[in-house]
């Protein structure tokens, strides 16, 4: 008798979400006997099912919030790759940029600091701002369409950056 694989986590429609994703990379890197690769995605995968349970009541992420969760992971890899560097701690960093790496093949490209300005300045444009007082309703037009894709310190830098033009 041929089983059908599925259950509550079944694809709808054959799209797999971002979850199911790392997952399936996860058992795929186990079968590879890839350690830094298994590690990285369990400890990711471990940081979405604590970002599930966080609130009043149980949720399943969407892929958004996803992409959220493996930013924060990606950024605290940056972070800690860098503390370990200055701390002369070589092989701590490198392990760290390496995680960093198997995380950003799961992020959208981050933006260059071209596609970056342009957006800025299509947002200066569009909301009239002028001047330091215009940051945040420039923010507000460039927030969602940066979202996952640049640093929010390099934002917020290139928005004053403009607005001081």
């Amino acid at each position: 008798m041929g089983r059908r694989r599925g259950g509550a986590g079944a694809r709808i429609g054959g799209m797999t979400t971002l979850k199911e994703q790392l997952q399936e990379d996860l058992t795929a890197a186990i079968k590879a006997r890839d350690e830094l690769r298994s590690s990285t995605l369990r400890l990711t995968l471990s940081a979405v099912t604590s970002a599930e349970v966080a609130g009043k009541q149980k949720k399943e992420l969407s892929d958004a919030e996803v992409l959220q969760v493996i930013g924060k992971e990606a950024k605290k890899r940056r972070e800690a790759a860098d503390a370990f560097e200055g701390a002369g701690r070589v092989e701590q960093a490198a392990r760290e940029r390496a995680e960093g790496e198997v995380l950003a093949g799961f992020l959208p490209k981050p933006l260059t600091d071209e596609e970056l300005a342009s957006i800025v300045a299509a947002a200066v444009a569009e909301s009239g701002a002028s001047g330091p007082q215009g940051m945040g309703a420039v923010m507000k037009l460039v927030r969602p369409q940066v979202e996952g894709k640049a640093d929010g310190g390099r934002v917020a830098a290139a928005v004053k950056a403009a607005l001081a033009g």
